[in-house]
C-alpha cells in the first residue's frame, strides 16, 4: 500500500510544501530550519548526521545538525565516528540497502549483528536511530543518513524517511562545504613535462597534470575523484585523453613516459 494512502489531506498538502521549500534551501541555517521545523510531524528526530563518500576505502566526510546545544559538525572528529558511520552503511549494503531502525542502550547500538559504542556522550543519550542510505553507482560518493531520537520511532518513519530522504540529500547538496567537511588535499607532486610534449597539441593541462601526478602516486581513479572533488568517470576521461596525447595505451606506459 503507497504510504500516501495513510495520510490525511492535512499531511498530504504539508508534505508537498515540504518537498517544494527543500528545493528552496540555500544555507545550512535554512537546512537547520527546514529538518527542525515541520519536517519533524513525518520524521522526529534530534540529531541528524548526513555522511558521504567512499566507505569501503574509509574516506568519509559528514554533517550534523542538531537541536541540541553545542552538538555541531566540528565538534567531533573523523577519528572518532568514521568507523561508526563505515560499520552503518555496511549493515545497510547487507541487509538490502534498506531502512532500518537500531536501539541505543547505554550508549551503544544494540543488534544481534551490530554493536557498537558511540564516543560522543550527547549522542549516546539517545535511544534510538533510523539509518537509510543512497548509493552512487557512477561517482562512488555514497551517503548515509542517520536519524538518532531520545523518543521511540513510529514504524510508519520508515516509509517517510525512504520518501523525503532524496529531497533531504538533495538540500544537502545544494549547499557549500564546511572547511572541516573536505579532504586534506595536499599539493600535487610537480611533473616536469617533456620537451618533445610542450606543443599545443600534446601538452597536458593543468588538471591533467594533476592527475598523473597522483596516478604516479599510484592512486585508483576513486581516490583521485576524491582527493580533486570530480567522479572517478570525470578521471576516467581525462587518462584517456592523456593515453591519446602520451601516445601510450594503458597508465603503467603513462607513468613510464615521465620517468
Amino acid at each position: 500500500m503507497p504510504f500516501d494512502t495513510q495520510l490525511n489531506n492535512d499531511e498530504r498538502e504539508l508534505l508537498l510544501a515540504l518537498i517544494h521549500e527543500s528545493l528552496r534551501v540555500q544555507s545550512h541555517f535554512e537546512l537547520f530550519l527546514w529538518l527542525q521545523g515541520k519536517l519533524q510531524v513525518f520524521l522526529p528526530h534530534e540529531i541528524m548526521i548526513a555522511a558521504w563518500g567512499d566507505f569501503s576505502l574509509g574516506l568519509v566526510y559528514f554533517d550534523i545538525v542538531s537541536s541540541l546545544p553545542g552538538l555541531r559538525t566540528k565538534g567531533i572528529s573523523q577519528n572518532e565516528l568514521t568507523p561508526l558511520l563505515k560499520r552503518l552503511f555496511s549493515f545497510w549494503c547487507n541487509h538490502n540497502q534498506s531502512s532500518f531502525t537500531i536501539t541505543i542502550d547505554q550508549g551503544l547500538f544494540k543488534n544481534d549483528e551490530l554493536e557498537y559504542s558511540i564516543p560522543n556522550e550527547a549522542l549516546g543519550n539517545m535511544t534510538s536511530a533510523m539509518v537509510h542510505g543512497i548509493q552512487d553507482c557512477r561517482g562512488h560518493h555514497d551517503c548515509l543518513y542517520v536519524l538518532m531520537t531520545s523518543n521511540p520511532q513510529p514504524a510508519s518513519s520508515h516509509k517517510m524517511l525512504e520518501a523525503l530522504l532524496p529531497y533531504i540529500d538533495c538540500a544537502l547538496r545544494q549547499l557549500d562545504h564546511f572547511p572541516e567537511q573536505l579532504p586534506s588535499t595536499p599539493p600535487p607532486p610537480v611533473i616536469e613535462i617533456p620537451e618533445e610534449l610542450s606543443d599545443i597539441d600534446t601538452a597536458l593541462s593543468l588538471r591533467e597534470t594533476e592527475i598523473m601526478g597522483w596516478v604516479k602516486q599510484g592512486k585508483t581513479n576513486a581516490e583521485i575523484g576524491i582527493i580533486l572533488d570530480i567522479s572517478p568517470f570525470t578521471v576516467k576521461n581525462h587518462l584517456q585523453r592523456i593515453f591519446k596525447k602520451l601516445d601510450v595505451l594503458n597508465r603503467a606506459q603513462a607513468v613510464s613516459s615521465y620517468k
